[in-house]
């Protein structure tokens, strides 16, 4: 099961994902807000560092049809 971090703070991504967690999330999708900078990449630690090993996290980037288009 997927969960879906909304939280901008790096403690209450945390918090968000230790909760999910419980609740059986073994994925977690982080939308960015700083378009893949410092505070996303703090935010994608914290959420690894409560996650575990075993569970995925991911930062969902927002990238412009055209620039989507170019990265493949």
């Amino acid at each position: 099961m997927e969960g879906f971090i909304s939280a901008a703070r790096p403690a209450d991504v945390a918090r968000e994902v230790e909760t999910l967690r419980q609740r059986g999330c073994d994925a977690f999708t982080l939308r960015s807000i700083d378009r893949g900078g410092m505070l996303d990449l703090e935010r994608v630690g914290a959420a690894r560092y409560a996650a575990g090993l075993q569970a995925s996290v991911r930062l969902e980037l927002d990238m412009p049809v055209a620039a989507s288009a170019r990265a493949r």
